[in-house]
């Protein structure tokens, strides 16, 4: 039909700061049916998900304010979290 069509970009929002994102731009946190919460740079892995800009400040304020922990609908324990915090650093 027509050839120009515009790919239309997928947006998300952070959960940390509340900006809304390509979601190329972000990275997601998982929490997988057996119950382990992890990043997922690839942005396709089985799991509930929420969505964190790529910069630290977002997931301390996400962690801070509980919001990621609502959105994977599963407390953070301190482990995990500075877990999160260790692998989005090295990113």
């Amino acid at each position: 039909m027509s050839e120009g069509r515009i790919k239309k970009v997928p947006m998300r929002t952070c959960v940390g700061c509340g900006a809304n994102k390509p979601k190329k731009d972000l990275v997601r946190v998982i929490r997988t049916s057996e119950g382990a919460i992890t990043l997922d740079l690839t942005g396709r892995a089985n799991g509930r998900g929420a969505y964190l800009c790529r910069n630290v400040e977002c997931l301390k304020r996400a962690l801070k304010t509980k919001s990621i922990a609502r959105s994977l609908k599963e407390p953070i324990p301190e482990e995990v979290a500075d877990k999160l915090l260790e692998e989005l650093s090295h990113e």
